[in-house]
C-alpha cells in the first residue's frame, strides 16, 4: 500500500508508491552522446569567457591563461546582473525591483571529460572551498542577502555544457525554500529547544535504515520523505548553520563523503542526471541554533506533471530505505 510521509522540516507531504517498488535497474537513463567541438570552458579558450574572478592552479600561471586547476568566471548569460541599484517599488498590489545579483560559473576541472565524482581529492576540496571563497567575497556586497550554490549534471537536469561545472547566484532576497526551512526548523526549536537537523542526524545514526555513508565529520542519508528516488542529503554531524565557517580539515572530510556519495549513486544508476544545491544560513546572519547547513542531491528520475504541480505533492516510486540499501551495496 502507498504511504504518505510528512517532511518534518517543511511540512510537505510525499507519496511513497511502494507498489511500484522501482529498483536502480528499472530507471531508464538517456545516455548523452558527446557533441565534441568547441568548449569555452576548456584550457586555451579563456578569452571566450568573461575574466575570471578566482582561480587555483600552478603558482606561476597568469590570470585567464592555461595552467589552472579550477576557474570561476561570471556567467556569460547571467540570470541577474551586478551593475545597478535595486530600486524597489510597488506597482499597485505588486512589488518589483531591478534584477541585481551575481551569476558565476565554477569550472571544476581543466579536463573536459572529468566528472565531478572523478575529481582527485585535492581538486574536489578546491571546488568546495571555491563555494566558500566566492560566498564570502559576494557577501561583502550589502545588496546581496543570499548566495545559492548549485550544480546541474546531464541534459535532463538542465546542464547546457558537458564540461563539468557548478554555478552560484547571489540574490537580493533569501529564496522561499530556504526561508521555509529556517521557519520550519525554528518552530521545532521553539517547541523542543533542539535543532531538528541534529535530531534527524541522531535518529538516522541510531536506526541506520537510511544511512548511505559517513565519516567523522559528515553523514549522507536518504531523507525520510524524499521528493525524488535516490535523493540524498549530506549534513555535518556537528551543528553549524554557516557553510563558510568550516575548517580546512572539515573540507577534506566533506570532499571525501561527497565523492563517495556520488560514486555510490553512479554505481547504482550510471550517468544519472542530477542536481545538487547547498542550503545554508543567509549572508551576514548570526549563527542559528535551529538551522543546519546541508547539501541536497536530487537525481532526475521522475517527471513533475499535473498532479504534482496542482497538489504540491511528490510521488516517489522508491522508498528511501530501499534506496539507502542499494546505495550502500553499490560497487564504487
Amino acid at each position: 500500500m502507498p504511504e504518505l510521509r510528512k517532511d518534518p522540516i517543511l511540512g510537505r507531504w510525499i507519496i511513497i508508491a511502494k507498489e511500484r517498488g522501482k529498483r536502480p535497474t528499472d530507471f531508464i537513463v538517456e545516455q548523452s552522446s558527446s557533441k565534441g567541438g568547441f568548449c569555452p570552458l576548456c584550457p586555451g579558450n579563456e578569452k571566450t569567457t568573461p575574466p575570471e574572478v578566482l582561480s587555483y592552479g600552478d603558482a606561476n600561471h597568469m590570470p585567464n591563461t592555461p595552467g589552472w586547476t579550477l576557474r570561476v568566471v561570471p556567467n556569460k548569460y547571467p540570470a541577474l546582473v551586478i551593475e545597478g541599484e535595486l530600486d524597489k517599488e510597488g506597482e499597485g498590489i505588486y512589488d518589483k525591483m531591478n534584477g541585481i545579483g551575481a551569476h558565476e560559473v565554477i569550472i571544476e576541472s581543466p579536463n573536459h571529460d572529468e566528472a565531478f565524482a572523478q575529481l582527485p581529492p585535492l581538486r574536489l576540496i578546491h571546488v568546495l572551498q571555491a563555494f566558500r571563497d566566492r560566498t564570502i567575497d559576494l557577501g561583502r556586497d550589502p545588496r546581496f542577502k543570499y548566495v545559492m550554490v548549485f550544480k546541474n549534471f546531464g541534459k535532463a537536469a538542465g546542464a547546457s555544457l558537458e564540461h563539468s561545472h557548478s554555478q552560484l547566484v547571489a540574490l537580493p532576497i533569501v529564496p522561499r525554500m530556504v526561508v521555509s526551512e529556517i521557519d520550519g526548523s525554528l518552530s521545532y526549536y521553539k517547541y523542543k529547544e533542539r535543532c531538528i537537523f541534529c535530531d534527524i542526524i541522531r535518529q538516522e545514526l541510531k536506526l541506520e535504515e537510511r544511512v548511505v555513508c559517513q565519516n567523522d565529520y559528515f553523514l549522507t542519508i536518504t531523507p525520510y520523505a524524499p521528493r525524488s528516488p535516490f535523493e540524498m542529503w549530506i549534513l555535518p554531524k556537528k551543528h553549524n548553520s554557516s557553510y563558510i565557517t568550516q575548517s580546512d580539515e572539515s573540507f577534506q572530510a566533506l570532499a571525501a563523503i561527497f565523492s563517495e556519495s556520488m560514486r555510490r549513486l553512479n554505481g547504482c544508476i550510471p550517468n544519472v542526471p542530477y542536481n545538487f544545491v547547498l542550503h545554508a544560513a543567509p549572508l551576514r546572519s548570526e549563527p542559528l541554533e535551529h538551522y543546519h547547513w546541508h547539501f541536497e542531491i536530487m537525481p532526475k528520475l521522475t517527471q513533475i506533471a499535473g498532479f504534482e504541480w496542482g497538489s504540491g505533492f511528490y510521488i516517489n516510486p522508491t522508498p528511501p530505505e530501499d534506496a539507502a540499501r542499494f546505495l550502500r551495496e553499490a560497487k564504487v
